[in-house]
């Protein structure tokens, strides 16, 4: 019998490693720890240094407490993956629900802001006060001092509830159906820092007024409550209707109505049900990128009756229907309460005054605090526009007011460019960003006024810095996006034009009309546009009509002065990641 030849077993193939996604690493991280009940975590930080945080913090937990990692100026440039480098600082953003501030609040921020952060806030497009150059150690001092006066960054960024707007005008508004601000602040009281709600799938964005402007943006918030009424035996009833799924980032989305009243002792439990069914949706939470409640119905087929029968599972009982078939919507006209407000309360205004991007000084924070003192009684509201109200003046104080904010470069009455600039963070501080934008916008607001002082319609001017659309792009009369393109050999920064976007009567996003230009020469384009608007549109048209009957053709050669072919806008950044928005 021949020898065996004995043969060595044949090694067992090792299994591949798959890679976890970033949403994997996300919903992973965040079932490990809720970040609001580690802060003392962040004080031992605070001891060892910036090089001692974890990059778990770094990256993900700091968001829970309003905070995000600096990036070092030059925004997404030499990063990788879509996202620029992180220097050794901080920003965070204050919650302010409903917009709502007292001068001692205010000076508290005001004199935070010049101890910590190189004396540099920015109010954001959802009514928060945002602060930069923060280091580990002044992240703590800056939590206690906000706790003492009953405020706090918690909710302001992460998977969370986010910061709750509401009109600045609630409760002295003699044209509002209802004072909201209960609802928006009992909503922000209790679903911020809850434990119940410390991991959704992404961001969930609240809006509640009374207002019939509809300016706190009800169309691109996730849950959006609107005043209306309805007679029931004869007698008149307020209560709300219901949007869901509203939201702008990368595609924008206006949210759906929802066809149900909404009495008004049923607002809080219906709001915690919407909140409750996107916790529990999954697929939401394969795909940060698509992980917002509007994907519901843009791709998973969700309509407004299905969200109203999943709605009403959880609550336990039905929904008395609309008694309107559509809500009456607000007309073509300013939304941002600049300028002099009577108040329904005799012998009282609130005084709106635009602030250009919404960046203030620590020193004007205080100088505002000591204005809502002196010629009112220290009440103050922060708006989605990035501007700041005084509430509760006077009515013989209004013109002393209004000349000493104007001595603080703060404008209660403005060019309809200045009044309609809205402008995000940039490259100054988003790692994420392409271009500048806060002194851009400025500049380009002061380009547009001296190249057409006269010029009569409402405009609202909004420049982003990627394509995230932080600076609400999508729902400018023209959104610029920034990027970066070639002139004379040389990267610089430019944007592409988006244009027609609106809320209210003419709510829709702004059309990718194939266009852009190096910021240099966008003044110049920007007066094309509207020279053309001048010289074609027919009595009566306001812009965003214009806008909507133009072809985008015919806008495209306006801004470029000629016939062109179209560009296309750029894709989202590498990675899918999303911008520190507001």
């Amino acid at each position: 019998m021949p020898d065996e030849v004995l043969t060595a077993p044949a090694a067992e193939a090792k299994p591949k490693e798959v890679k976890e996604t970033k949403a994997q690493k996300s919903e992973r991280l965040k079932l490990a720890k809720n970040p609001w009940d580690a802060w003392d975590e962040v004080r031992e930080y605070a001891k060892g240094g910036r090089d001692s945080v974890a990059p778990e913090w770094s990256n993900l937990y700091f968001k829970w407490w309003g905070v995000y990692t600096q990036g070092d100026g030059l925004g997404v440039t030499g990063g990788a993956n879509g996202e620029g480098k992180a220097s050794e600082f901080f920003m965070m953003r204050i919650g302010l629900p409903n917009g709502i501030l007292t001068s001692l609040q205010l000076r508290v921020i005001g004199n935070l802001t010049k101890k910590y952060a190189r004396n540099l806030s920015d109010i954001t497009t959802r009514q928060n006060i945002q602060l930069h150059w923060l280091t580990i150690g002044a992240l703590v001092e800056v939590v206690d001092a906000l706790t003492e006066i009953g405020l706090s960054p918690k909710g302001a960024c992460g998977d969370v509830v986010r910061n709750v707007t509401g009109c600045p005008l609630a409760g002295i508004d003699g044209h509002q159906l209802l004072d909201a601000s209960p609802l928006a602040l009992e909503l922000a009281h209790k679903l911020t820092a809850n434990p119940e709600f410390y991991n959704l799938p992404r961001k969930f964005k609240i809006s509640a007024t009374g207002c019939p402007l509809w300016c706190s943006y009800p169309e691109i918030n996730d849950v959006a409550f609107t005043a209306i009424t309805r007679e029931i035996n004869g007698a008149t009833e307020i209560g709300y209707t219901l949007r869901v799924g509203g939201g702008l980032s990368t595609e924008p989305h206006i949210a759906v109505r929802i066809p149900a009243f909404i009495p008004q002792d049923k607002a809080y439990d219906v709001c915690v049900a919407v909140v409750r069914i996107f916790k529990e949706q999954s697929e939401l939470r394969e795909n940060r990128t698509r992980a917002r409640i509007k994907y519901l119905f843009m791709r998973h087929g969700w309509t407004a009756e299905s969200m109203l029968e999943a709605i009403e599972q959880q609550l336990g009982y039905k929904l008395d229907p609309s008694p309107l078939t559509a809500d009456p919507v607000p007309d073509d006209v300013y939304r941002d309460h600049i300028g002099i407000t009577p108040q329904k309360q005799s012998g009282l205004s609130a005084v709106g005054a635009s602030v250009m991007g919404g960046r203030l000084s620590g020193d004007q924070l205080i100088q505002l605090a000591d204005l809502a003192e002196k010629y009112g009684d220290g009440s103050l509201r922060a708006t989605i526009m990035q501007n700041i109200l005084l509430v509760n003046i006077k009515n013989e104080n209004v013109r002393a007011l209004i000349a000493d904010l104007a001595a603080l470069d703060l404008r209660v009455e403005v060019s309809p460019f200045w009044r309609g600039a809205v402008a995000c963070t940039g490259t100054e501080f988003c790692k994420l960003a392409i271009s500048e934008t806060k002194a851009f916008s400025k500049w380009l607001t002061e380009e547009m006024e001296g190249r057409l002082p006269g010029f009569d319609q409402q405009i609202k001017l909004h420049v982003t810095g990627c394509t995230n659309s932080c600076g609400q792009s999508w729902i400018a009369d023209i959104g610029l996006e920034g990027k970066k393109i070639k002139k004379d050999g040389k990267l610089v920064d430019a944007f592409y034009f988006c244009v027609g976007g609106a809320v209210g009567k003419y709510a829709r996003a702004a059309r990718q009309i194939g266009y852009r230009a190096a910021a240099e020469d966008t003044p110049e384009a920007v007066e094309r546009l509207l020279r053309g608007y001048l010289a074609l549109r027919t009595p009566g048209e306001d812009l965003r009509a214009y806008f909507a009957r133009t072809s985008d053709e015919d806008l495209r050669t306006h801004l470029a002065g000629a016939v062109v072919t179209p560009v296309e806008r750029d894709a989202p950044p590498a990675g899918g990641r999303h911008a520190a928005d507001a």
